[in-house]
């Protein structure tokens, strides 16, 4: 019993694709979830590591959780150490207060930025959950976790960020009573909702490319660029991946890499 189960969204690009780099070692399984596969996953596994690329449309998230569900039904509780779901995925709608998002075409962005940032972990992280339940009690004794990737912005209000935000501090919140669900099992989940600082990626490009009229925050964006103040994706990755690993992981379920 050596292997041990990943299963992260978001993989295709920015911190989830160095997520997955770093999670392709010998004696790991890694199953990614993203809109698109990446080559470059596919070039790099070790061997004695296993991958798997599920294209999947986390804004219609009921499939992909009843296939991840299915798929861990189908797995033997003996064959893994741990088994670990990292909800990453998220997306910006456009950058604007909300009352300029009434079009047909900006509710429909609002609405696929909560369901991909909210709804999504919700319906995973139930259909991982509810197959594994029986792996962590002897004689299996699977190490089971849960770590979503929040924002600080699920934390601190920003103008013209509505989506976004509410998704973040939802997932916050829905870590909260899970965690409270998991804590009163003899076997439950460790479980953390993690904010892992502000990051090199496309979506600061997407906020410092914001009009002013629109977002009144978008020279602080610019700042942290031009200042040097943003992490590559692979440096948050390891950190993040470093958070998951410590021995008190889910003893605070809101946590920020920051504070560590």
């Amino acid at each position: 019993m050596t292997q041990q189960l990943f299963i992260l969204t978001g993989a295709s690009r920015g911190m989830g694709l160095a997520m997955a780099q770093q999670l392709l070692q010998p004696g790991h399984t890694l199953i990614c979830m993203a809109r698109n596969s990446n080559s470059q996953l596919t070039a790099a596994v070790p061997a004695g590591a296993m991958l798997e690329q599920w294209t999947v449309d986390l804004s219609e998230p009921a499939p992909a959780a009843q296939q991840l569900h299915a798929w861990l039904a189908g797995q033997s509780a003996g064959r893994y150490a741990s088994a670990t779901l990292i909800n990453n995925a998220g997306v910006i709608p456009r950058i604007a207060p909300l009352s300029a998002c009434a079009s047909a075409q900006d509710m429909a962005d609002q609405a696929r930025a909560l369901r991909v940032g909210l709804e999504a972990p919700m319906l995973l992280t139930a259909a991982f959950l509810g197959a594994t339940e029986g792996w962590g009690a002897p004689p299996h004794a699977v190490a089971r976790k849960v770590l979503n990737i929040s924002s600080g912005l699920g934390r601190r209000a920003m103008a013209s960020q509505a989506a976004y935000c509410a998704a973040k501090a939802g997932m916050d919140h829905f870590t909260r009573c899970l965690a409270l669900d998991e804590a009163a099992k003899a076997h439950g989940a460790s479980v953390c909702s993690l904010a892992p600082g502000v990051i090199d990626t496309d979506m600061q490009i997407q906020l410092r490319g914001a009009s002013a009229a629109d977002f009144p925050d978008v020279q602080n964006f610019a700042a942290l660029k031009s200042g040097g103040m943003l992490t590559t994706p692979a440096a948050a990755a390891a950190r993040v991946l470093a958070w998951l690993e410590r021995a008190d992981f889910g003893s605070n379920p809101v946590a920020d890499v920051r504070d560590a």
